[in-house]
Order: structure tokens, then C-alpha cells, then sequence
């Protein structure tokens, strides 16, 4: 940690650090492409990227972090992209797992992960399943991910559940929420997006109803520990109502 990060650590409170921090990676193309590089540059940078930003929201106390790492809109990217993406968890599990045990970090998919490659299928469960007793920082690996299709998955499910007999009654926010990809976990409490861009893009819509939102012109590839605690800091200087006065 350099001396501005740690002067900004000093400012942080320990006891207001976000429980869950969901990220949406942005900017890796236009990282790149401002490098005079091919697009894959910027994917394999942004990968050293999650290392460290794993590393460091674990150092910092965070609970659960959650990152957008392909949503079911990626698919539509030219099909030499989307095989490179697809290359990066096996990539990733293959390097970090240690790490991630001696990290205690458990690890979580969510997502429809019927779509993705067998090979990244197996990355990933390999990954869960070799975490799973981990006690420390969960980390949620979302994976053709998108939020209008895991809100149709539950209202499907809980059809499914209602005519079979299994769901009775009337459906409340506790009830939904135990059929979204995120059941069990509390909500966002922080949502970071990168690259410049301000809008959620179909991530975590119903779990991101009461988040605080920071946004950042910095590419994801160039996040550091710095704009991390930038981030919770600026979490920390806010008043969170819930509707309250």
C-alpha cells in the first residue's frame, strides 16, 4: 500500500465498511483501445485486476463481493471476444485458488450457467466446491448473469412451486428474494461501476433498490486499492434513510 492509499485508510471507519460490494467491471475495451491494443489486452488486465481487488476488498473487511463479469447481453459481441472471455475463469481459478484458501474466500457463481462452456462450468463448481467451507469473504461470480432473466426464473419458479403445492399463500420480498440467485445473501450495500458510464445495464435490479451508487471515469484495468477506498469513503460520508427521514 502506497502512502496515498494508506493516508486515505486511515480516514476509513472500520466499523461502517460495506458489508457487500457489487461491482460492474467496465472500460476494458476502451483501456485498450486507448493503448493502441487489442481488445483481449485489456480482458487479460482486467483479470489482474479482480486478483487484486479480490486481495484487497478481503484485506479491507469487506463480506461479499459480487462482480459482473459477463452478462446474457455479452453474447452478442463477436464470437473471437466472447471464446477469450470464456477462456478467463479456468485462467483464473487455475492461478488464484491457492490464494483464495489461504484467503478464506468462499466462492459463489450466480447466473444461468447452463449457457456457459462445460469448461467454465467446471472452473467455476471446481472453484465453489473447493471453497465452500471457507469462512471468510464470499465472492459471487456473476456469469450470464442478467436481472430481467433471474426475476422471470423466480416468478417461473415460484409458478412451478404454487401449482405443485410447495408455495402457499401470498408472496412476500423475503419469499421472492429466496428464489433469486442471491438467496441467503443481504443486499448490495455499495454498487461501484467503472469506466465513466451511470447506469446499472440489467444488474442486481431488485437487490439494488436501497444501494448507494458511485460511479468512476476510471477504466476498470487502472482500479486500484485508491479508487477502492475512494469508493467507501465516499459510502461513508452519505446518510443511508431507507425511506426514513
Amino acid at each position: 500500500m502506497n502512502e496515498r492509499e494508506q493516508e486515505l485508510k486511515n480516514k476509513i471507519d472500520p466499523e461502517n465498511i460495506p458489508h457487500h460490494v457489487a461491482i460492474i467491471m467496465d472500460g476494458n475495451g476502451r483501456w485498450a483501445a486507448e493503448k493502441g491494443l487489442p481488445r483481449h489486452e485489456g480482458h487479460r488486465q482486467g483479470v489482474e485486476t479482480v486478483r487484486s481487488t479480490v486481495r484487497n476488498s478481503s484485506d479491507l473487511g469487506i463480506g461479499i463481493l459480487t462482480l459482473f463479469a459477463f452478462s446474457t447481453e455479452n453474447w452478442q459481441r463477436p464470437v473471437r471476444e466472447v471464446n477469450y472471455l470464456m477462456s478467463l475463469p479456468e485462467k483464473y481459478f487455475q492461478t488464484e485458488l491457492p490464494e483464495l484458501m489461504r484467503n478464506n474466500v468462499r466462492v459463489r457463481l450466480i447466473g444461468d450457467s447452463k449457457r456457459l462452456p462445460r469448461k467454465v462450468q467446471k472452473a467455476v463448481n471446481d472453484g465453489a466446491e473447493k471453497t465452500k467451507n471457507n469462512t471468510g469473504m464470499v465472492l459471487n461470480f456473476a456469469l450470464n448473469y442478467g436481472s430481467r432473466a433471474e426475476i422471470l426464473m423466480a416468478v417461473n419458479k415460484m409458478i412451478e412451486d404454487a401449482a405443485s403445492g410447495r408455495l402457499k399463500g401470498k408472496i412476500n420480498e423475503n419469499i421472492f428474494s429466496s428464489y433469486l440467485y442471491t438467496a441467503g445473501l443481504p443486499d448490495p450495500d455499495l454498487l461501484i461501476r467503472t469506466s465513466g458510464e451511470q447506469r446499472i445495464s440489467n444488474f442486481l435490479l431488485w437487490q439494488l433498490a436501497y444501494s448507494e451508487l458511485w460511479f468512476t471515469d476510471v477504466y476498470w484495468p487502472d482500479f486500484s486499492m485508491f479508487h477502492l477506498l475512494v469508493a467507501v469513503d465516499g459510502y461513508q460520508q452519505r446518510k443511508r434513510r431507507f425511506g426514513k427521514i
